[in-house]
């Protein structure tokens, strides 16, 4: 199974294009160790023909570009994507779904909450639902993607709920939970028909007892990178809102992400949707040596994966 990293950065990429911060001066100004990252999704596929893409970033049709195995491969018409897959429904997760209008046939998957959110928007329309049936994730069952046309692509998913938050523009200020409802985030386990399986969790705001249970001892885990700190945004002056605020777990700390994993037996740990706020998101910072120390890598564009 191959894993292709199309964006390791959280909503606004990096560097942001109206953020002045440090770390994206550094990116602008092409700081060897300050890597410009889109936003955060994935590309998998079990025969190298057949892709599926793990949301649709507002970046993906430069993430097409820089990607050759996403490339037409014959015809006048043609793309190896065969499906699509959303974790959420957070703009950065699903505005690339309009690069992919013209004519071209694919699956596309999310669950009801999402497909909700998605129904709300006419935009979306766009997407001819004769070419590209919705069809629906339950969860904690396994389900078997295939393309537009039906025919299965070797790959099953099973979405579980993770903590976190309805999206930005959907929220309910009004209530405490911001409307949030269960289904609005979720993870994936992502296999094969060999039993190689890894999991991503692109968006969490804790790594509940659920969590942990589910990716204890996987062999390969792609999580929430988004901030260091919890008022990291705060104290950088950019926004004024914490990380649990935004629904993301911090990565330091006794109750972030590096701590909780730390006792998982997770072979393999990256983090991915890493803001352009995060020090963690440069290489030559002590957070990046800390993070590395603890066993984590820290994701770039077109970085790949096989299992």
């Amino acid at each position: 199974m191959k894993i292709i990293i199309l964006g390791a950065a959280a909503g606004g990429g990096f560097p942001q294009w109206n953020c002045a911060c440090g770390n994206c001066a550094r990116a602008r100004c092409g700081d060897p160790a300050a890597k410009p990252r889109t936003q955060a999704a994935l590309a998998v596929s079990v025969n190298d023909s057949d892709y599926v893409i793990f949301n649709a970033s507002p970046d993906l049709r430069g993430q097409i570009l820089a990607t050759p195995a996403l490339q037409p491969r014959s015809g006048l018409r043609d793309s190896p994507i065969a499906a699509a897959v959303l974790t959420g429904g957070d703009v950065d997760f699903t505005a690339g779904l309009l690069n992919l209008r013209e004519g071209h046939r694919f699956g596309l998957y999310a669950g009801r909450r999402i497909f909700d959110l998605l129904g709300d928007s006419q935009i979306f329309r766009v997407l001819d639902a004769g070419l590209v049936p919705r069809r629906e994730l339950p969860v904690d069952v396994p389900t078997r993607l295939a393309n537009g046309a039906g025919q299965d692509l070797g790959i099953t998913v099973e979405a579980f709920v993770v903590p976190g938050k309805v999206a930005l523009y959907a929220e309910d200020v009004s209530r405490a939970d911001f409307g949030s409802s269960e289904g609005d985030t979720i993870g994936l386990r992502i296999a094969d028909d060999h039993g190689r399986a890894f999991f991503y969790i692109p968006s969490c705001a804790r790594v509940s007892e659920d969590v942990a249970r589910r990716v204890r001892g996987a062999a390969l885990v792609l999580f929430d990178g988004t901030l260091w700190h919890d008022n990291e945004m705060i104290e950088a002056g950019l926004m004024p809102k914490t990380g649990a605020r935004m629904g993301h777990i911090s990565v330091s700390g006794p109750e972030g992400s590096i701590a909780a994993f730390a006792g998982l037996d997770v072979a393999r740990k990256v983090f991915v949707h890493v803001n352009n706020s995060n020090p963690m998101i440069l290489d030559d910072t002590p957070e990046r040596a800390e993070a590395e120390r603890a066993g984590w890598i820290v994701a770039h564009d077109g970085m790949e994966i096989v299992l």
